[in-house]
């Protein structure tokens, strides 16, 4: 009876350590800090992505709104910040206006549109990611135009962290925040789960009809796959997503805007690499040609100083 009693023990123990070791190595890309339900955790380490329900209010939405048509309107101009249009539409809208541009992209010195990156509901998730020491790297409100017939709303499959001179991925996230109903008619964010887990991918500009805008490069050898999930989302409701998990949007079919607001994170113990040498250079030397455009900069701008 006391040898199988001391078996049994040896056998519990040996069970309750392959449990402790097997969650330890379960649990790759989140932490445990009590926000994420277990099913929510094991779902994010399988596919990549997590999407909250109605995690932002509508009064904030209206405020972010309100502002993107400010700035639209020139009343506002905070420094830095990247106003962008639409490759189809750049040379017949020669005015500023909420029909013309398309995304405002390093909104961090506009007081309004930052409040977003700092929103407690959205930091407690973040945290779940990055850990407590969290930085603000990258900022967009994406305004997506109706399609004129060129197909150039669509934004290509690619990783974000092709623009990411900081490492490492799995401490890196996006809050992507949908603004209001967001379909497969406007363009809704397309995602193949579990692509987190493989490598960067080599990227460059798709070779479409139509034209692509600036910077929207694509992932040039990635295998056809039909596993795609299109997230419909509510105004308020967010996906966070990791950084290499392969992504894009369909074009907008409809006559509205489709509006979005994101911020990507990274936690305070990331560290710059250099891209020379990488394929990420291109990008970065893009980067580096769009800075001297955009805000005058003079003589070389490295990558990790727009990002």
């Amino acid at each position: 009876m006391e040898l199988c009693q001391s078996k049994a023990r040896r056998f519990l123990w040996i069970s309750h350590l392959g449990w402790i070791f097997g969650n330890l190595f379960f649990f790759r890309y989140t932490l445990d800090n009590n926000v994420l339900s277990l099913e929510q955790r094991k779902f994010y380490e399988e596919n990549g992505y997590l999407v909250i329900k109605n995690l932002v209010s509508d009064a904030d939405i209206q405020r972010f709104r309100s502002e993107f048509e400010r700035i639209c309107r020139k009343e506002v101009r905070p420094p830095g910040l990247m106003v962008m249009k639409d490759v189809a539409i750049v040379k017949s809208e020669h005015n500023l206006s909420e029909k013309s541009v398309t995304k405002v992209q390093d909104f961090q010195e506009d007081e309004e549109l930052f409040r977003y990156c700092t929103l407690p509901e959205i930091l407690k998730y973040v945290e779940c990611f990055t850990g407590p020491n969290i930085m603000a790297m990258h900022t967009m409100l994406i305004n997506k135009p109706p399609d004129v017939g060129k197909k150039t709303s669509r934004h290509p499959l690619h990783q974000d962290l092709y623009y990411f001179p900081f490492r490492p991925s799995n401490l890196i996230v996006c809050a992507w925040t949908a603004m209001e109903h967001i379909d497969r008619n406007n363009g809704c964010l397309v995602v193949l789960p579990g692509t987190h887990k493989g490598p960067l991918k080599p990227h460059d500009y798709p070779q479409w009809e139509g034209g692509v805008n600036i910077m929207y490069h694509g992932i040039q050898d990635y295998e056809k796959n039909n596993a795609r999930v299109h997230l419909v989302m509510e105004k308020g409701d967010t996906v966070f997503f990791h950084p290499l998990l392969i992504h894009g949007s369909g074009r907008n079919r409809t006559q509205g805007f489709r509006k979005a607001i994101s911020c990507h994170y990274a936690s305070a113990d990331c560290h710059y690499i250099d891209v020379e040498g990488t394929i990420q250079e291109n990008i970065g030397k893009e980067a580096s040609r769009m800075a001297d455009k955009f805000q005058g900069y003079e003589g070389t701008v490295d990558l990790k100083v727009r990002l």
